[in-house]
């Protein structure tokens, strides 16, 4: 140990503060923190969602009717059992039809809504909070507003009312399936419900676009309007694109609380989801079928979503492109 000397007598030198221990304790203050932080997300994430899925699995290889602890191992026969039903397949082909109506038609509605909030030069906040607003309304509440207010199927409905100025008889809109005039009332509710928040997903991609690439484009004489927005815009807004149609697709296999209080007990248009409920919680209460029901439509979706990722290049790189 090395010494210093005062007045001749030899003292030790004053020991140096350990960076080690330093370093060990601030890496053990911050693996605190983050357990601290994401300690009950990840709680909450392996109780309500993990261990449910795990449930509904094992329920689906057992006869468990009227019970979610059956002892009767059946295999894949209840995955037989929803294959075949009708009701079933007919519910994927409503899906089919939804989402052919709704995914195209809310991303097309939510990027010409952050076109024209971009645009804007004022009030941009305020447009920006009004179109983002209905995202907060419960779909139950909206469905009801849709069903007993705008499209009544009487005379002192909104839309009624408007077709009665032009002299149209009144429209039952969500009693016929034929002609299918629900579509009209399911789609346009869920338009207003969702179109806001991918709104906002297409904002914030046009705001990280450079104008040098609008400066160049104009150099080269490229014209304002739709020259700029096919070549420089929408190539700019691919990822954005990607992610807002494998949101919605996702979104359109688990539609319920529309179909569920528009069409109330009508046994035509109802999609997956409507349809397991009735299986699972209706009057047989067959949680064995619903489950395996719920483990296919599950499947169903990862397999659409990765061929769609796939399909539109999600993920993959700028230089892969």
């Amino acid at each position: 140990m090395s010494t210093t000397t005062t007045r001749g007598v030899a003292s030790p030198a004053p020991a140096k503060v350990s960076k080690d221990r330093s370093r060990r304790g601030l890496g053990a203050s911050s693996t605190l923190n983050f357990w601290l932080f994401t300690g009950p997300f990840l709680m909450g994430l392996v109780i309500f969602v993990f261990v449910p899925i795990g449930w509904s699995v094992w329920l689906s290889f057992f006869e468990a009717r009227f019970t979610v602890t059956p002892s009767e191992f059946v295999g894949f026969e209840n995955y037989r059992q929803i294959l075949t039903d009708t009701d079933f397949r007919n519910s994927l082909v409503t899906f089919t039809v939804f989402a052919a109506f709704i995914v195209p038609a809310t991303w097309a509605m939510s990027l010409g809504l952050a076109l024209l909030v971009n645009r804007l030069r004022f009030m941009r906040a305020f447009f920006r909070s009004v179109f983002f607003l209905p995202t907060a309304v419960s779909y139950v509440a909206a469905s009801l507003i849709w069903k007993m207010s705008l499209f009544n199927g009487v005379r002192f409905g909104l839309a009624n009312t408007v077709l009665g100025w032009f002299g149209i008889d009144n429209i039952a809109w969500l009693a016929v399936p034929d002609p299918p005039w629900y579509w009209l009332v399911i789609v346009t509710v869920r338009l207003w419900l969702q179109s806001g928040f991918y709104m906002i997903l297409f904002l914030a991609a046009l705001q990280n676009i450079p104008r040098e690439l609008y400066e160049a484009a104009a150099i080269d004489g490229a014209k304002p309007g739709w020259q700029t927005f096919r070549y420089i815009t929408l190539p700019q807004l691919r990822a954005t694109s990607t992610a807002v149609i494998l949101l919605l697709l996702i979104a359109a296999y688990q539609a319920f609380d529309e179909f569920f209080n528009l069409l109330a007990k009508a046994t035509w248009g109802q999609p997956p989801l409507v349809e397991l409920y009735k299986m699972a919680l209706g009057e047989n209460q067959n949680y064995g079928v619903g489950s395996a029901g719920a483990v296919v439509l599950t499947l169903l979706i990862c397999v659409v979503t990765l061929f769609q990722g796939k399909l539109m290049g999600f993920g993959r790189g700028e230089e892969s492109k």
